[in-house]
C-alpha cells in the first residue's frame, strides 16, 4: 500500500486539528511516553468525516467476546505487520489504515492522511502507539467485517464530543482516572478518550465542562452509558 501525508484540501474545520497535530509535543498527550527500547508498534486511525449530522469521528466497538478490551469502544487500529513498513517511517499510517480496513470495510483510497501524532505508550498492553489522523474525502459503506473482532462500527458527531452534558472524568478500578465521553449509547474511556480529549483541547474545539464530575467505571456504570449523565 503506498501511504503518504497530505496536508492540503482539508475542510475548514479541520485546520485547527491539522495545525494542533503538527506542534504537539508527546508530554501534552500523555504521560505514558514511549520507552527507549521495546514496546511493540502499533498505530490507530482518527478518521474524520462530514456526516448527516456534521463533522464526526470514525469509531468501534470491540466484540464482547474478546478476552481483553471486549466491548470497548476505540478507534480503529493495531499492531504494525512486516508488510506495513519501518515503524520510523511510513509503517503506522499503513498499518492504520490496512487496520481499519480489515475492521470496518472502509476503503482506504478515499482517506487522506493529514497528520500524525506523536507515538504514545500503553504501560498495561506493552504497545506503542502512534495516532493517524486522516480526512474522510470520499466515503464508503463501513460495518463490522469480522464480528468475532468487531461488534459495531459508528460516527459520533463532534458536536457531541464536545457537549458539555456528555463529558466527565471516570475512575477505574485500578485507580486509574481519565476522561470519559458517554456518546453514542456508549462510555468512550481510556486511550481512545484521553486522544480524542486533548485533539479537542489542543486544537480548540473543546467547550468548558465540569472537570470535577467523576464517574466509577463499573458493570452498573457500562450499562448505564448513553442515559446521561445527570441521570445517575
Amino acid at each position: 500500500m503506498t501511504v503518504s501525508i497530505e496536508r492540503d484540501g482539508l475542510p475548514g474545520w479541520l485546520l485547527p486539528v491539522r495545525e494542533a497535530a503538527e506542534t504537539v509535543r508527546p508530554e501534552q498527550l500523555s504521560r505514558f511516553l514511549p520507552p527507549a527500547e521495546g514496546g511493540r508498534p502499533s498505530a490507530v486511525l482518527m478518521l474524520f468525516g462530514q456526516g448527516p449530522l456534521g463533522p464526526d469521528l470514525l469509531l468501534i466497538e470491540r466484540a464482547r467476546s474478546l478476552r481483553s478490551h471486549a466491548g470497548q469502544p476505540s478507534f480503529p487500529g493495531g499492531a504494525l505487520d512486516p508488510e506495513d513498513g519501518d515503524p520510523d517511517g511510513p509503517g503506522p499510517v499503513a498499518a492504520a489504515l490496512r487496520e481499519a480496513a480489515e475492521e470496518t470495510g472502509l476503503d482506504p483510497s478515499g482517506v487522506q492522511v493529514f497528520a500524525t501524532l506523536p507515538a504514545l505508550f500503553i504501560p498495561v498492553s506493552g504497545f506503542v502507539v502512534t495516532p493517524v489522523l486522516g480526512w474522510w474525502r470520499r466515503e464508503t459503506p463501513v460495518a463490522p467485517v469480522d464480528l468475532a473482532e468487531t461488534g459495531a462500527v459508528f460516527r459520533v458527531p463532534l458536536t457531541d464530543l464536545t457537549d458539555p452534558a456528555n463529558r466527565a472524568r471516570l475512575k477505574h478500578p485500578s485507580g486509574f482516572t481519565g476522561p470519559v465521553f458517554d456518546v453514542a449509547g456508549r462510555l468512550v474511556w481510556g486511550f481512545t478518550a484521553g486522544v480524542i480529549d486533548r485533539v479537542l483541547h489542543y486544537s480548540g474545539l473543546a467547550r468548558p465542562w465540569d472537570t470535577e464530575r467523576m464517574i466509577a467505571l463499573s458493570d452498573e456504570a457500562l450499562g448505564l452509558a448513553g442515559r446521561g449523565f445527570g441521570e445517575r
